[in-house]
């Protein structure tokens, strides 16, 4: 049975993964007391996946994250580098476009995906910031990111309790569902190790991300971060200056004649709040994550 290093080998995690597969959502629905389940009906709310629009799924295992976008009429691409993990995918639901990738070389074109998502996973890449940079490149001009990871609770005393909890009772539970318990210390590590809320925040912005924002689950045991590529709305003359669209003109698709169509719908209005990375402040919901 192969363990991760917290240097986090390429070879090493994808191996680590090909072996707990079999069993790995059923080891995941344990773990988290079933919590995991709600915290993937938040990202599929925060992505607000719509008909016909792309939606690329990393770190995706076996395809049980892709499929509320499936749902949604969204054409998903789940995608994972444990082989593993895809033909395990790839045996429950055939019909799905699996695709093995790494996240910081991925193979797919500039501007694809209206939204990329990835949870759980990118914790385990080796190199942060290059994936991200990677998830920006295939994302189209006003498209988003939503990032579902575990985190740092925020209340200090269930802080304590949640650490004792992965260091020491975490792995005992593990011996008992998964095929590969060392595994899961290589998890309880990791999510030591991982940054904290506006430490990941910073990374998104540096990696070219706009908007960027953060939702605690749980009592932060887990954290959602939504950010968006921004729109390339102008281009820049010759010499400098920037030239932006002209006015649409009268007598087309749109309202009183407008070629412009109409806004799409708002999506519906939540009682939860983001946190910006800039400020620490808590903005509206907003219907989540969407952006376009």
């Amino acid at each position: 049975m192969t363990r991760a290093s917290l240097d986090k080998q390429p070879h090493e995690v994808a191996s680590m993964f090909d072996d707990v597969a079999e069993r790995y959502d059923l080891t995941n629905d344990v773990l988290s007391l079933g919590q995991d389940r709600r915290w993937r009906k938040e990202v599929a709310k925060a992505v607000d996946a719509r008909p016909a629009q792309k939606v690329l799924d990393l770190a995706a295992g076996t395809g049980t994250s892709s499929m509320p976008f499936a749902r949604a009429g969204a054409y998903v691409v789940p995608c994972d580098f444990s082989q593993g993990m895809l033909r395990v995918g790839k045996r429950n639901n055939a019909w799905l476009p699996y695709t093995a990738g790494d996240a910081t070389r991925l193979p797919f074109k500039d501007d694809v995906f209206d939204a990329v998502t990835i949870s759980f996973g990118l914790r385990n890449v080796q190199d942060t910031d290059a994936a991200l940079r990677e998830m920006h490149r295939v994302t189209r001009p006003g498209g988003r990111i939503v990032i579902c990871e575990f985190s740092h609770p925020t209340w200090a005393p269930f802080r304590t309790v949640y650490t004792e909890y992965l260091m020491r009772a975490l792995p005992p539970v593990a011996r008992s569902v998964s095929s590969n318990p060392d595994a899961y210390v290589y998890l309880a590590e990791s999510i030591r190790d991982w940054p904290d809320q506006p430490a990941l925040a910073g990374r998104l912005r540096d990696a070219g991300w706009s908007k960027v924002a953060w939702r605690n689950l749980t009592g932060g045991v887990v954290a959602l971060h939504r950010g968006s590529r921004r729109a390339e709305n102008h281009r820049v003359r010759p010499g400098g200056l920037l030239q932006f669209p002209r006015e649409p003109a009268r007598g087309g698709f749109g309202p009183r004649g407008s070629r412009t169509p109409p806004p799409p719908s708002p999506s519906p209005k939540s009682n939860h709040t983001w946190t910006t990375e800039s400020r620490g402040t808590s903005v509206p919901g907003c219907g989540y994550c969407r952006t376009t």
